[in-house]
């Protein structure tokens, strides 16, 4: 292909928005996902992700911002979810999927009985070659509220992934971080809904910090790395999206999931190597 039609992408506005959300939400994103990561909350991610959409379509039938809808209702279900593990017998994992996917199919049963001329599809699925305006604000602005966040408050949010007992012990407010993660959790996938929708936001929340987490050893390195990674995954699936003919939103994660299989091949090939010359290293010693 000639150096013309290698740029005509980026000669559509439709296109330009579409790349300027990939660079917005892949910051908050890609650090929250390391911290998802760590702690084990890959599953939290998943649910909240697919929790918000019964607040969304009640925002829209009350005629309230879509984005107090889902905010609201990922609240809700995380702060339910820590009950209710916290006062049962119940695992936290069983209680997150009985309570989101029972918000996910109540979601769905109100969509379906909503009728309406709006695309909430695009809820469900993103519609990043659709972006408004004030969609890119909303998302802008999360991003960055969230960003400055996570990079401010990384250490404290670390410790208290790794060792809550350690956490309070230090006198960090942990009550403040989990809940503070939690909602900055909830508004990073508002700000995903245009780019990816409910239905792929969980790859862009986890699979960056995957990947940073199996190539990088320090956590400092994990959290610039998974943004190199969800930021390039983003331009590149929506740019090849353009010739594909296919949506941007899984287009980027199918590359994503090819950079975390890349990855773990990868590191499976290292500790092989590891293994072999520690094994030349004995047998020479003996």
């Amino acid at each position: 292909m000639d150096l013309d039609t290698l740029l005509m992408p980026f000669q559509f506005a439709f296109m330009q928005n579409a790349f300027l959300i990939s660079l917005i939400v892949s910051v908050p994103t890609a650090l929250l996902s390391c911290f998802l990561v760590m702690k084990g909350w890959a599953l939290m991610g998943d649910a909240v992700s697919h929790a918000v959409l019964p607040g969304i379509v009640l925002a829209y039938v009350l005629g309230f911002p879509l984005i107090i809808g889902a905010f609201a209702a990922g609240m809700l279900c995380a702060v339910a979810t820590g009950f209710l593990s916290g006062n049962s017998r119940v695992k936290q994992d069983t209680v997150m999927g009985v309570v989101f996917s029972g918000m996910f199919g109540l979601g769905i049963v109100m969509y379906v009985g909503l009728e309406t001329n709006a695309h909430l599809d695009h809820i469900l699925f993103g519609n990043m070659l659709g972006v408004e305006p004030d969609e890119l604000w909303t998302a802008g602005i999360i991003s960055l509220a969230v960003g400055a966040a996570l990079v401010l408050k990384w250490k404290d949010l670390l410790l208290h992934s790794f060792d809550p007992a350690q956490a309070q012990a230090c006198g960090l407010p942990v009550t403040v971080l989990h809940y503070g993660l939690l909602a900055a959790l909830s508004l990073t996938i508002v700000a995903t809904l245009s780019a990816a929708g409910l239905i792929l936001a969980i790859g862009l929340l986890i699979a960056p910090g995957a990947v940073a987490f199996l190539v990088g050893r320090k956590f400092s390195t994990m959290l610039w790395l998974s943004v190199l990674v969800c930021m390039f995954s983003m331009l590149a699936g929506t740019y090849a999206s353009f010739f594909l003919d296919s949506a941007p939103a899984p287009t980027i994660v199918l590359i994503l999931t090819i950079l975390f299989v890349l990855a773990f091949v990868r590191r499976l090939y290292l500790t092989h190597r590891r293994s072999m010359k520690r094994a030349m290293d004995s047998s020479g010693a003996a």
